[in-house]
């Protein structure tokens, strides 16, 4: 039973650590120390839907729904596209500090909204959960363990991204590496966006 947790957990834990719009996006919250608790138990709750969903059959809908996939790459492009470009123009007009970033916390409903969108509109995250995990998990005898493995690794990680990224709160008291940030998050955002394109 152990091992059927440990190989779920591995599993995911090796699929989400791969840098992505999810992962940047928690991370800058957890810098800005901004709504941590409420972004990072969204991520872990969006991922566990997701795998439930996988586990327990539901992996045949894309494949029942021919122009499911194409829809959602396409959308999750355009909105990548336009978030990297947010991230960019931050970058360019630079001067932000922690202090500053701290002050203009931006409403919980706009951060969970556009995490959603972010979670939701990008396929990858269906073929990681619903397709990836879904179908290894109807190797075990137990799907149930490997399932909750696959969710406490999602839930572990996602907490100590958003809380630990406060380790780095001295790095980016500095406004140069937050210019550095949102560059990284905008090429990353564009990177996505352009296999998303290309796939």
């Amino acid at each position: 039973m152990f091992t059927t947790f440990a190989q779920g957990y591995a599993l995911s834990i090796t699929l989400i650590l791969a840098i992505g719009a999810q992962n940047a996006f928690v991370l800058r919250q957890g810098l800005r120390q901004s709504h941590v608790f409420w972004v990072c138990l969204t991520c872990g709750a969006i991922d566990a839907a997701l795998i439930v969903a996988g586990i327990t059959g539901f992996g045949a809908l894309a494949q029942a729904v021919p122009w499911f996939e194409t829809a959602m790459r396409y959308g999750g492009a355009a909105f990548l596209l336009w978030y990297g470009w947010l991230s960019a123009r931050s970058a360019w007009r630079g001067g932000a500090s922690l202090d500053a970033a701290a002050d203009e916390q931006q409403p919980l409903f706009s951060v969970l909204a556009t995490l959603v969108a972010l979670s939701l509109l990008n396929p990858h995250v269906y073929l990681d959960t619903v397709v990836l995990i879904g179908s290894i998990s109807a190797q075990y005898e137990d799907r149930v363990t490997f399932g909750f493995g696959a969710v406490s690794a999602s839930f572990t990680f996602f907490f100590a991204l958003g809380y630990g990224a406060r380790l780095l709160r001295p790095v980016f008291a500095n406004p140069r590496s937050w210019q550095v940030l949102d560059t990284l998050i905008a090429l990353t955002m564009w990177a996505i966006a352009i296999k998303l394109i290309l796939f």
